[in-house]
């Protein structure tokens, strides 16, 4: 007997000692401090050491050389997608510190993740769920730093900068990928295909009581069963447990007046450029946590610690649900059903209708300014008050499209292939050259952004489309759109999406002039063709006469014949990817 109880009394002893040798930087700092690169790449490698459950790897490398840090946690022990998908878990990827000085995450996830494989009342929730934890993404941006990176934040005492090396916010990149880090993760993604994403960061705004707002794409933008469950089951199970624990939240605070939440609020569904608006078009839902930067740090990560406890116990219940949705929704994409209907690749915030929520906010004034003369918003955070605000949340379908069967990639656009590829599109080359009718846009009204955005100076334009026949060299790309990344593929490939490749710059080449004309060549040319064409003398006069601009630039008017001419580009403007419309052309293809 006596020997038993010393057995147990050991055995205790050293789970004790375990679990204080694994008290994170941020717990030994009384929460208010969190630790730099090196010392995180530390204790996750302590881990992964500790716990056979735990694998520790890098995903990828970052433009200063740091290896980019992944946590693989899974009750067998497995570390890769082909053993965790025989095992039947769903997957969770969660990530923090995409914006560096927002590391809330990095401290909950660390400690939660202890948590779950030294505490038995939650060994459980790696019963059917699969962690894949990214501690730190920007780790170059983690590593700028300083107590002066964040002005509207109420700590940690340091903390890393919001950007990388190269400049770029890693949340603008997940269409476009310029960046090496997102390059590395779209690889990391598209290998595991995860069931559930979570990406943690900290809001900036106005004053509130909400230490955690959130976003779930709940407005209809997914697959319709998918969307369903994000909204039935998921936000309902997250509203509902988190007020249980203390943590009353609300969904992402974005006002209709800036700082002004008695103005209401509005929301449309993310963009694919964004994190949670990427997962949504790969068909699985993700989650933004957007923790309150005026509250203190220890809080925010307790808050994101028990947001993300809250979501592996719903995946633990409903893995077999959300597997069975999201394969449902993967063979619908696939399907010519989804092409049937119109494609949405633009939502705008609509104010035609609105419900009426309950806000927890603090009394505010606002005054002009005698300093800038702008608006000087003064909460009083000793008088919370509860508002009834509308709501604006009925987003409204900006721009369709009608999709094709396949679009079709000359090979000289082999940027746009590659960054495809990262994306895990599935694509074939043609074996041998193809004249085929295809549909085919033609830029119109374009317009380039005057200041750099994410690197790129974004373009505007107007597009028309016309079905002709198009000569395709061998080893151009044939993307089917018989593949669960359709979506992603429409986002990228359709010009009319603002996250498209056409919109980011990739085609800009296109939309230079190359060949022109000499004033005296077009003098008489113009002369010429009036003489001989009745039709075009009597357009030339009515355009100078309605048109008093054109009538008055001589450029303009030789310009205007000239492009009656065959001498004129054909491929000017001219948008080179193809859109298969009949799939007998496409099967016809030797590929």
């Amino acid at each position: 007997m006596k020997t038993a109880i010393i057995l147990v009394a050991i055995i205790c002893l050293t789970w004790c000692a375990r679990a204080q040798s694994l008290e994170t930087y941020f717990e030994n700092s009384g929460g208010m401090r969190t630790p730099r690169y090196a010392e995180t790449v530390e204790y996750c490698q302590k881990l992964a050491r500790t716990f056979p459950q735990v694998h520790y790897l890098s995903f990828g490398l970052s433009p200063q050389g740091r290896d980019l840090p992944l946590l693989i946690v899974d009750k067998g022990g497995n570390s890769t997608p082909a053993s965790v998908a025989a095992s039947g878990n769903a997957v969770l990827l969660v990530q923090a510190c995409i914006h560096s000085g927002e590391c809330d995450g990095k401290d909950a996830g660390l400690m939660l993740l202890r948590d779950i494989l030294t505490k038995k009342e939650l060994n459980s929730l790696l019963d059917h769920v699969t962690i894949l934890f990214i501690p730190i993404f920007n780790v170059d941006g983690h590593e700028r730093f300083g107590p002066y990176n964040r002005i509207n934040q109420n700590g940690p005492e340091e903390m890393g900068w919001r950007v990388t090396a190269q400049n770029l916010n890693l949340n603008r990149d997940y269409m476009k990928a310029d960046a090496p880090e997102m390059q590395a993760w779209l690889k990391l993604y598209n290998s595991w295909l995860p069931d559930f994403f979570v990406d943690c960061h900290v809001t900036d705004g106005a004053d509130y009581q909400y230490v955690l707002t959130y976003a779930l794409e709940t407005q209809g933008n997914m697959e319709k069963n998918l969307s369903n469950w994000t909204a039935n089951v998921c936000d309902n199970y997250l509203r509902k447990e988190m007020e249980s624990r203390g943590y009353p939240i609300f969904p992402y605070v974005q006002f209709r007046n800036w700082h002004d939440p008695r103005s209401g609020l509005v929301s449309r569904p993310a963009p694919p450029m964004l994190s949670q608006g990427y997962t949504l078009v790969q068909n699985r839902p993700g989650l933004l946590i957007e923790t309150h930067m005026l509250k203190p740090y220890k809080t925010r990560v307790e808050s994101t610690y028990s947001m993300l406890e809250l979501v592996i116990r719903l995946l633990d219940k409903e893995y077999t649900n959300l597997k069975k949705l999201e394969k449902a929704a993967d063979e619908y994409t696939s399907g010519k059903e989804f092409r049937s209907e119109p494609f949405p690749v633009n939502w705008e915030e609509s104010f035609a209708d609105c419900v009426m929520s309950d806000f927890k906010g603090f009394e505010y004034t606002m005054d002009t300014s005698d300093l800038s003369g702008g608006l000087w918003f003064k909460y009083d955070r000793s008088k919370p008050a509860t508002w009834k605000i509308p709501t604006f949340d009925k987003a409204r379908i900006d721009a369709t499209v009608n999709l094709p069967e396949a679009y079709i990639i000359p090979p000289e656009w082999g940027v746009v292939i590659d960054r495809l590829k990262l994306h895990g599109v599935r694509m074939e080359p043609l074996k041998k050259e193809a004249s085929i009718q295809v549909r085919m846009s033609r830029f119109n009204n374009v317009k380039w952004r005057e200041g750099s955005y994410e690197g790129r100076h974004k373009v505007s334009y107007q597009v028309t489309d016309s079905v002709q026949a198009f000569t395709f060299p061998a080893g151009s790309m044939l993307v089917d759109m018989n593949q669960r990344s359709a979506r992603v593929v429409a986002h990228l490939l359709e010009p009319k999406s603002p996250d498209s490749f056409a919109s980011w710059g990739f085609f800009d080449a296109t939309m230079e002039q190359k060949e022109y004309f000499e004033s005296y060549v077009m003098e008489t040319e113009a002369r010429r063709m009036l003489a001989a064409d009745p039709i075009l003398k009597k357009e030339f006069e009515s355009l100078k006469a309605t048109d008093k601009k054109f009538a008055s630039d001589p450029e303009a008017i030789l310009y205007w014949f000239y492009s009656k001419t065959p001498w004129l580009d054909s491929h000017f403007d001219l948008y080179p990817v193809g859109r298969i419309i009949d799939r007998k052309t496409m099967d016809g293809l030797e590929r």
